[in-house]
């Protein structure tokens, strides 16, 4: 097959990393020299390499002999651009793939959307259309439903009726519904979809969502089965005496929980700000250690293990760290797991509302047998931002103990943050102060509501004390409109970061990074151990890649990477979730509307540590109050919980 001949392609081939010796700035300076003989060129007259800037004679023997055994991605690369592909996705096809990547191209091109990261769907189907596979092919319609469960998926669903199912997978593939139906009903027969037969409609799930929900639902019932009893004799004493050597006055509440967590291999304890979870936490590890038992701690995301682990003085980790992410093809892999258990005889994790059905799967394979599992969370936040609800599953199933603290203990600085938050949860309008710790500014537009958060952290904040990059987290509850997460981002980042000639930036059509930005990690990268919603600063910005500084890990970043990374002067409110910072700004403005809910405003407020500032309309901070109208997710772990819906292999 021959070589690819475009001189874009051939420049994005040689600076795909496949090829030793060659990375985008050398890839490209060769093609500069050499234009559409470059390949000719390697393979004809590879002294001449020397010819260009910075490649040695040993360079240049490691990128020759490095290229003669690429052959078979150059003709993965050819393919893809004889079919109007770019060949910067030869790289991902055939690392999943190797030797049968033409044939996976070839007869299967849908495979490639569910196995090869970076392909989805319409990329797929575009290269089905240059094989001349139909509109109304089966195959394309199966993959084309398949496409709209990763859709619903993505909306926090396990699962969806047939009926609306069929109709999005209709309108996405430009078919009849009829169509959609009869491919699905052979693919539930197959057994590459899943159904529940439950009333009023069938629910269909893709099979590893259906296996996620039935796991949790079965191995939540082995561990309450199987924990060790504890044999505390009278635990209710234990307890007792547990807080007078503290020095605690417990509510019924917080008593209730210490007891039953002596008491059950599984237990979940909710309750909102400043109801003292933290203090049954710390009890609970008292009380656990003293009887011999060996503690994990756990929680979603770095920032919500950092908290965790401040509050209580022990070590905290997050759930992947736990299970000790691993990088693979297909997805995440997991080195903890059934064959691989954690070592310990307790886990509690915090902030579980976070945790979505999956990752709630994963955790529960990696728990040894006998071990005990502590639940912890506030069930009135945010659901997950993946498939599932949890946290509210587990709680409506009933199956599991649990205690719910309301009783508000947390007093001082902050209370009237603490105060506002549970009026909003009660769906009261909290009441606000111009100078306490819950503020109202009332500003006639989202411009002006944009302008003053420019102000408050460029000039008001800081001359209180705050710091704008480390103590200052401006919220907001859509990524567009003027007070939008992306042009605050915009209008904070020329404030607090400008440009200038002496400060390094790489820049695009889209986006400018600048040493000293405030950034966020978008999705799991299991290689470089940094996770969705991770949170850090840019340390250095070189011509082919920059450094983020996660906490104590320094992570660099190619230019091809980039797309993982956001600033985040602002963030939305769902990637604040299990963070907590010591001031929160949030405007609130009527273009807002769409997203003002009550369980947003609740999770915003329960963010911030000792001052908030809600910015824009009376009338939509009373919309965000009014409306409790939370979008159903479906989901079935209740009714697993209580074992009684059928079971698929």
């Amino acid at each position: 097959m021959e070589s690819p001949t475009n001189v874009a392609g051939i420049e994005r081939f040689l600076g795909s990393g496949h090829i030793a010796g060659l990375g985008p700035v050398r890839a490209r300076r060769i093609v500069q020299k050499f234009g559409e003989d470059t390949l000719r060129i390697i393979e004809e007259q590879p002294h001449r390499l020397t010819e260009v800037e910075g490649i040695s004679k040993k360079t240049a023997d490691k990128i020759v002999a490095s290229y003669h055994e690429q052959s078979e991605l150059r003709e993965v690369m050819l393919w893809l651009e004889s079919h109007g592909i770019s060949g910067t996705l030869a790289g991902a096809i055939y690392e999943r793939y190797s030797s049968f990547a033409l044939e996976v191209l070839e007869h299967h091109p849908y495979q490639l959307a569910q196995e090869v990261q970076g392909i989805g769907f319409n990329t797929a189907d575009t290269i089905a259309a240059s094989l001349g596979i139909g509109k109304e092919d089966d195959s394309r319609i199966a993959a084309g439903i398949g496409y709209a469960l990763q859709q619903i998926a993505m909306d926090g669903h396990c699962c969806i009726l047939e009926g609306p199912l069929a109709d999005k997978a209709a309108k996405l593939l430009g078919v009849a519904r009829g169509e959609v139906l009869s491919v699905m009903h052979t693919e539930l027969e197959s057994g590459r979809l899943l159904v529940e037969d439950v009333r009023p409609e069938p629910l269909i799930y893709p099979p590893y969502l259906y296996r996620a929900e039935e796991q949790v639902a079965v191995r939540l019932r082995e561990i309450q089965q199987e924990a060790e009893p504890l044999l505390v004799a009278n635990p209710e004493r234990k307890v007792d005496r547990w807080a007078d050597k503290a020095g605690i006055a417990l509510s019924a509440g917080q008593r209730e929980a210490l007891v039953a967590v002596l008491q059950n291999g599984v237990f979940v304890l909710t309750g909102g700000p400043g109801t003292g979870k933290t203090t049954v936490v710390r009890g609970m590890i008292d009380l656990l250690k003293a009887q011999g038992l060996s503690i994990l701690l756990g929680a979603p995301t770095g920032r919500a293990a950092k908290r965790m682990a401040e509050a209580t003085g022990r070590k905290a980790m997050t759930v992947h760290r736990l299970l000790e992410a691993q990088g693979g093809a297909g997805g995440s892999m997991f080195a903890r797991d059934e064959d691989d258990p954690l070592d310990a005889d307790v886990v509690i994790l915090d902030e579980v509302s976070m945790m979505d059905i999956v990752l709630m799967q994963h955790f529960l394979a990696a728990v040894p047998q006998g071990c005990h599992i502590i639940l912890v969370g506030d069930v009135d936040q945010l659901p997950s931002v993946g498939p599932g609800s949890v946290l509210q599953d587990i709680l409506r199933s009933g199956v599991i103990p649990s205690v719910c603290l309301t009783e508000i203990f947390r007093q001082g600085e902050g209370s009237e943050i603490v105060l506002a938050a549970h009026a909003i949860n009660a769906g009261r309008a909290p009441q606000c102060s111009e100078a306490g710790d819950f503020r109202f500014l009332a500003l006639p537009d989202a411009e002006a509501a944009a302008k003053r958060i420019v102000q408050l952290c460029t000039r008001d904040l800081p001359a209180q004390g705050y710091h704008p990059l480390t103590d200052v987290q401006v919220l907001s509850p859509m990524h567009a409109q003027v007070c939008g997460v992306d042009n605050l981002n915009k209008l904070l980042q020329a404030a607090l970061n400008p440009p200038s000639p002496a400060k390094a930036e790489f820049s695009n059509s889209s986006r400018a990074f600048r040493l000293g930005d405030k950034v966020l990690q978008t999705k799991n990268n299991y290689q470089k151990q940094v996770f969705n919603g991770d949170v850090g600063l840019i340390t250095a910005v070189e011509p082919d890649h920059i450094t983020v500084q996660f906490g104590e890990l320094a992570v660099d970043y190619e230019k091809s990477e980039l797309l993982e990374l956001t600033l985040a002067y602002a963030m939305s409110v769902h990637k604040s979730q299990g963070s907590e910072y010591p001031v929160v700004l949030l405007p609130l403005v009527p273009g807002h509307r769409i997203m003002l809910q009550r369980n947003l405003l609740y999770t915003a407020v329960t963010r911030a540590k000792k001052l908030v500032i809600l910015l824009g309309s009376r009338r939509a901070l009373n919309t965000a109050v009014d409306n409790d109208r939370t979008r159903k997710r479906y989901t079935l772990l209740a009714e697993r919980l209580h074992g009684d819906l059928g079971k698929h292999g």
